[in-house]
């Protein structure tokens, strides 16, 4: 059974939900109501932040205490390319960065409509070669993302293996969407339980990011269960039991695994999407962040986690 925090998050999730939905409001408001999802992360303490142009892409530092010198995560956030930034993600890419011992750089890739495919993953690119070029080395650096940021997280590692170039060490993608044609069973198993996603939206999503660019709903650019999924570094996958893409987040550790990729799966039971907004303020969440965090560090080289409690809540898919 969920805890009473992780019921009050669903709680807020839908009430947020309902307000954004108000069909007087325009784009720009549905943004600012949207962005207040932020106050369902607790502000972690011993981390600072420093807004950057990290290669032509506006972005900010989560710099916990005592974090590795020579390591990184590009994290990249949640919105459907429509919605949120940075700023809404700040807190719960720290409660990560701070679990794994490293600096993370949240990303406020470009959004769509106004800015519609590939901008989002070329902004994510050129983020990753300014890394480089301040000196920091791919086996140190970790792509990890939630909701459309979980697709970025992969699609940043397929667009380098694809160039010849190296990748970063691991990719940690967290309540994926990966079947734009949104033909996962959990659309409709999970319809009346996902307290901040529909069908509807997630359209209007596809709508807004690709409308207009030939590109289709197959295309394996943009849809991970039809890309090549060979030669990629280790992955983990996170998902929340009760959200609408709990099917995306299966198929494609599926299709990594028979890949022959290493591949790690977790499923946050009666989690909602993108639950690492409540970090802080949900016992199940930050058992799942402590997990994620060790593995970050593993996969970067920099040993065990720090005095963090191993995940118990969250069961192999």
């Amino acid at each position: 059974m969920a805890s009473q925090q992780a019921v009050d998050f669903k709680n807020l999730l839908a009430d947020l939900s309902r307000r954004a939905a108000n069909p007087n409001f325009d784009l720009s408001t549905i943004r600012d109501v949207t962005e207040n999802i932020h106050v369902a992360t607790r502000e972690p303490e011993g981390v600072t932040y420093a807004e950057v142009d990290a290669g032509g892409v506006e972005a900010m530092w989560c710099i916990p205490e005592g974090a590795a010198p020579d390591a990184a995560i590009v994290h990249t956030h949640m919105g459907g390319s429509v919605l949120m930034s940075m700023h809404s993600d700040r807190k719960a890419a720290a409660h990560i960065a701070k679990a794994a011992g490293v600096r993370s750089l949240v990303l406020n890739f470009r959004r769509s409509p106004e800015h519609k495919y590939p901008a989002q993953i070329e902004d994510v690119c050129n983020a990753y070669y300014w890394l480089l070029d301040q000196g920091y080395k791919p086996h140190k650096i970790a792509s990890v993302g939630h909701s459309i940021g979980g697709y970025l997280a992969v699609a940043l590692a397929l667009r380098l293996r694809d160039r010849g170039e190296a990748p970063p060490a691991s990719i940690l993608s967290i309540s994926p969407w990966t079947d734009i044609t949104l033909s996962g069973a959990s659309i409709e198993i999970n319809a009346d339980r996902d307290a901040l996603l529909s069908r509807g939206l997630m359209e209007l999503f596809r709508s807004c990011w690709l409308d207009g660019t030939d590109v289709e709903w197959t295309d394996p650019q943009v849809n991970l269960l039809e890309a090549t999924l060979s030669d990629l570094p280790p992955i983990a996958v996170y998902y929340g039991e009760h959200e609408l893409l709990a099917s995306d987040a299966i198929a494609f550790s599926a299709r990594a695994k028979k890949a022959g990729n290493e591949i790690t799966v977790r499923r946050v039971d009666e989690g909602q999407h993108s639950f690492i907004i409540a970090a802080g303020r949900v016992p199940e969440v930050d058992q799942a962040i402590a997990e994620m965090g060790s593995w970050l560090r593993t996969t970067l080289g920099l040993g065990s986690a720090v005095a963090q409690p191993r995940l118990t809540l969250i069961d192999e898919a």
